[in-house]
């Protein structure tokens, strides 16, 4: 039962992050997965429901997608999904990890100190790349997108549309790459349909909490959440 609990409160919270910002799910929902299941377990629950919740969110606010910015990203990705997938099979990646988590931090204290980074075809593209390396060596596609996002101070429904989008993308290639190497267990999918009601309840909140951040509060919640990852990453790889 306390296992239960903490699952649809996990679920909850990250949908209404997700909902609301267009993205968070795993920085959120990971850390406290992790606590309930085993990592094997945790990455996958987590793919399946950040699949679900992208697909509805995305489908509600389809018209707002910048096509440009989503189409580099997943070209981008394309690049990167098989290296990050070669180090997530073949080598450490626990350096990666301290180095990702120092990026983030640098990167963050960049952007408060409103160093601004300007939109190109290339800087697409290399977050796109950069991406889909994190998404399947670590885990973590969404960073580089906050990073290049924030930097180019992209305007908000535009930046939570385009993510989203770019997410049922993203998390359809890494559920076919662990379908390739591993079966899902019968309590990850009785997980995830326990999950849904909750699931549903986080998009509505977090659609109310949308429609009541202006772009600069909207900013601030991306350099919090930007800055508890980098944190997060660094003490979890270095403790652990």
């Amino acid at each position: 039962m306390t296992s239960t609990f903490v699952l649809t409160l996990i679920v909850l919270c990250a949908s209404i992050l997700q909902a609301g910002t267009g993205f968070g799910f795993a920085m959120m929902a990971i850390p406290f997965l992790l606590l309930i299941l085993s990592p094997h377990d945790a990455i996958q629950l987590n793919i399946i429901l950040c699949l679900l919740i992208t697909i509805i969110m995305t489908y509600k606010i389809r018209n707002e997608v910048n096509k440009e910015n989503l189409i580099r990203l997943i070209k981008g990705s394309l690049i990167g999904v098989l290296p990050g997938f070669l180090i997530f099979v073949f080598l450490d990646v626990q350096p990666l990890k301290i180095f990702v988590s120092i990026l983030i931090l640098t990167s963050t204290a960049l952007l408060i100190a409103k160093v601004k980074i300007k939109e190109s075809n290339a800087k697409g593209l290399l977050t796109g790349i950069l991406s889909g390396l994190l998404t399947t060596s670590i885990g973590m596609p969404g960073p580089p997108l906050l990073i290049y996002f924030a930097g180019a101070k992209i305007d908000k429904a535009v930046l939570r549309s385009t993510t989203m989008a770019y997410f049922v993308f993203i998390c359809s290639v890494s559920l076919l790459l662990q379908l390739s190497m591993y079966n899902i267990a019968k309590n990850i999918w009785l997980s995830t349909l326990w999950s849904i009601p909750f699931m549903l309840i986080g998009i509505y909140l977090g659609e109310r909490l949308y429609t009541r951040l202006d772009q600069q509060l909207f900013y601030k919640v991306i350099y919090w959440v930007l800055l508890l990852t980098g944190i997060y990453l660094l003490i979890t790889t270095i403790v652990g």
